[in-house]
């Protein structure tokens, strides 16, 4: 290994990991960034004085997961947020009283599981066209609830779209299965991801030759016939040759830009990268001077909002055509001293590219940003406990959105997803990881998020996992086994 020269395309969490490996098993590793920093999709900013992620806040699985063993130690601090109030809104705006509620969500829970088991157990006959939101309406149909609950259960269900990027009536339910995440409850990064994107990255940036600032644009990477192969790499400021090259770009990227190798990818690759879906999650951070809806005191007891749903919101204005399901997470709720007085909603599909289209080439300090965001999102945030539109203290201080439908090294959207029309996604999904051979062949390789283990598939841990699996076949690992390198990552 210690004469061979590795190119890494990415510098996100795959990209990182993928260097440490090959650097522990002695080789020479060069790291092609787009971007002016490290971290891809893993990035802070501030709202107000407060500094968040604007790509993941979430650990999804507490289980075997190397995510959650490098925040704990770092120091990272963690939030669970399931023991906190949920509370949830009727489409004409009026909260939903607490045993309705519960009542709706145990059915939203109750049938994302039995989802899960259905996609898995029937796999070969559900339709390809079958949407997880069909199962939905089966299944509420099959209780004895009224029309209203009936209703509410179903709008409630449409809020998984914050998970998936998109709306559930395009999600398969053939291959819902895929969206199962690593075993054990999930997370909030309540210190933000930067420690964790530090430790991660911290063997590339002591022994690895970073190149920020030089986008890709052309992949030559014939088959092999002599001993001196090589991979040729053209970026926006020179040319670049490697012995062998790890591609670690989103799936969005490669979708628009397949034509950037050469040979062509096969046939089989290429249908892949068409085939599977990929998301539309933004986010929208909200600042207040205080955190007006949290520890409101009752009669009988001081409750602290942590999840507000608003369902199928008549009194909000958007196009009728848009499903316009809010969620938000309040960030008042994280444990000290990281809790600041922010509603973090979470917008999905067409809804949050209606929201982002509105603000596109806004600066956020510009007052058309910010009234922009106002109207949009105080239908909702008037409607939490505590809301009084004479208080300072209910007027937003500052607002920040994520824009990565417009950003291009993100590939213009989020993650992975598997929407309904797809009909091998599991085998795409293998074939995007095993890169259909090429990587012997051509000396090229895959890694990402798009081509992480089945349970991990669209989170920093099959990112983190994925760029392991690569280096460790690079350095000669059967399958992909460790040779000495540290598995943990610690």
């Amino acid at each position: 290994m210690a004469s061979k020269h590795v190119g890494i395309i990415g510098a996100g969490l795959s990209g990182l990991r993928c260097a440490d490996i090959l650097i522990q098993n002695g080789a020479r590793v060069t790291i092609l960034e787009a971007r002016d920093r490290i971290g891809g999709r893993v990035h802070q900013s501030t709202v107000g004085n407060h500094v968040v992620d604007l790509g993941p806040n979430w650990i999804h699985g507490a289980g075997e997961n190397p995510i959650m063993d490098i925040a704990q130690a770092t120091g990272a601090a963690m939030f669970d947020p399931e023991g906190g109030e949920h509370r949830s809104f009727s489409p004409d705006g009026q909260p939903i009283h607490h045993e309705l509620n519960s009542k709706v969500q145990d059915f939203v829970w109750t049938t994302i599981s039995e989802a899960f088991e259905y996609s898995n157990r029937h796999k070969d006959d559900i339709p390809a066209e079958k949407s997880l939101l069909d199962f939905f309406r089966e299944r509420v149909q099959q209780t004895d609830f009224s029309t209203e609950e009936k209703s509410l259960c179903l709008d409630a269900c449409k809020l998984w779209g914050t998970y998936v990027g998109d709306q559930v009536d395009r999600q398969s339910l053939r291959f819902f299965r895929l969206e199962e995440c690593v075993d054990g409850s999930n997370f909030v990064v309540a210190s933000t991801y930067k420690r964790i994107l530090e430790h991660i990255s911290k063997p590339a940036r002591e022994s690895a030759n970073i190149r920020l600032s030089e986008p890709v644009t052309a992949i030559n990477a014939p088959p092999r016939t002599t001993g001196q192969h090589q991979v040729t790499v053209t970026t926006t400021a020179t040319t670049h040759t490697f012995d062998e090259v790890v591609v670690t770009c989103p799936l969005g990227w490669l979708k628009q830009n397949t034509s950037a190798f050469t040979p062509a990818l096969p046939p089989r690759l290429h249908q892949a990268i068409t085939n599977i879906s990929y998301g539309r999650l933004e986010k929208v951070y909200v600042t207040f001077p205080r955190a007006f809806w949290h520890n409101i005191t009752t009669p009988t007891e001081t409750k602290s909002t942590v999840f507000a749903q608003f369902l199928e919101p008549t009194y909000a204005p958007h196009p009728q055509s848009i499903e316009w399901n809010q969620e938000c997470l309040s960030l008042a709720a994280l444990p000290s001293p990281h809790a600041h007085p922010t509603l973090l909603f979470y917008t999905y599909g067409e809804s949050g590219a209606e929201i982002i289209n509105s603000i596109q080439g806004l600066s956020p300090e510009s007052p058309e940003y910010k009234e922009i965001l106002t109207q949009t999102l105080r239908p909702f945030y008037e409607r939490l406990p505590g809301y009084d539109a004479a208080s300072a203290d209910c007027v937003p201080s500052a607002f920040l959105a994520t824009q990565w439908q417009k950003d291009e090294y993100a590939g213009n959207g989020a993650y992975c997803n598997f929407q309904a029309g797809v009909v091998e996604a599991d085998r795409d999904i293998e074939v995007l990881r095993s890169g259909d051979g090429i990587g012997p062949s051509r000396g090229l390789w895959f890694a990402g998020e798009h081509t992480a283990p089945f349970e991990a598939l669209g989170t920093t841990t099959g990112a983190y996992w994925s760029g392991e699996r690569v280096a460790r076949l690079i350095c000669g690992g059967r399958d992909g086994s460790l040779l000495d390198a540290d598995a943990s990552g610690l």
